[in-house]
């Protein structure tokens, strides 16, 4: 039978998951390992401001920090609104300029689970041959990239991508204590081996490069994260633009060709 967790048990289990002693939150927070112990031990009730205070110095994101409040009696503190909430239209707007200013180089917006939010048309080059099951909303890009129906068969160095990416969504999963990410983890994992090379620099490697066959080219691309600074809605904290940048002559003269550029950006 499902039973509600405690304050305490979730407060408990952050401090676990970040790696850290009754006596180094006590530290890093500035308050005594004697209140933490009590607290976790339902032998006392945080105050909001306490239990914020806490979840501030544990890292713990904007929707568990909610979940927290909850369960010691108050009210949430933190809104989750769409992406096309009038209060987020502002966010929204620098979303589809970074997208569009990045054309004509792929560069997607994923929420926390990873599914597409808002693309540009640049993105179209990863899509050739894929499964339609996998099309259907919610597009997850984890997916996309190592499951066998996506574009995976056209990653010239899959197994450096896989090295790659399903470490950082096991770091995430841990870091979220999300089970959704943790069940995606272990399905993207069932479709590789453990053999895939780590990643490694080649001479002219800047980043560990995504090398994507298609339309009878090699394309090459380094990518880079942008996350919004100190968000206080669910929805800001959670989305990640990610931008590709090609790495060589070849992948840039490709995407600048006459007519690979529309002006409108994509939604999934």
């Amino acid at each position: 039978m499902h039973r509600d967790r405690t304050v305490g048990e979730l407060l408990r289990e952050w401090r676990r998951r970040r790696r850290l002693s009754q006596l180094d939150l006590a530290v890093q927070a500035d308050v005594s390992s004697r209140h933490i112990s009590f607290v976790e031990t339902g032998r006392t009730i945080p105050s909001r401001r306490m239990l914020l205070h806490l979840a501030h110095h544990l890292d713990v994101p904007l929707r568990e920090r909610n979940r927290l409040l909850v369960a010691a009696g108050y009210a949430p503190a933190y809104e989750r609104r769409p992406l096309e909430d009038p209060q987020l239209a502002r966010a929204y707007e620098a979303i589809q300029g970074v997208l569009r200013g990045h054309e004509p180089f792929p560069a997607v917006a994923v929420d926390h689970r990873w599914n597409v939010l808002l693309s540009n048309p640049a993105m179209e080059i990863f899509l050739d041959g894929v499964d339609p099951e996998l099309l259907k909303s919610p597009v997850n890009m984890m997916r996309l990239g190592l499951d066998p129906r996506g574009f995976a068969p056209r990653l010239q160095n899959l197994g450096q991508v896989r090295a790659y990416l399903l470490p950082r969504l096991a770091r995430q999963a841990a870091r979220t204590g999300d089970p959704e990410l943790s069940a995606l983890y272990e399905e993207l994992r069932s479709y590789g081996t453990e053999d895939d090379a780590p990643p490694t620099a080649g001479p002219t490697d800047i980043a560990m490069p995504i090398r994507l066959r298609h339309d009878g080219v090699e394309l090459s691309f380094f990518s880079t994260i942008t996350t919004f600074g100190a968000a206080f809605d669910i929805t800001l904290e959670e989305i990640a633009i990610e931008t590709l940048f090609p790495t060589d002559a070849t992948t840039t003269a490709y995407l600048r060709r006459p007519g690979r550029s529309p002006d409108e950006t994509a939604r999934a």
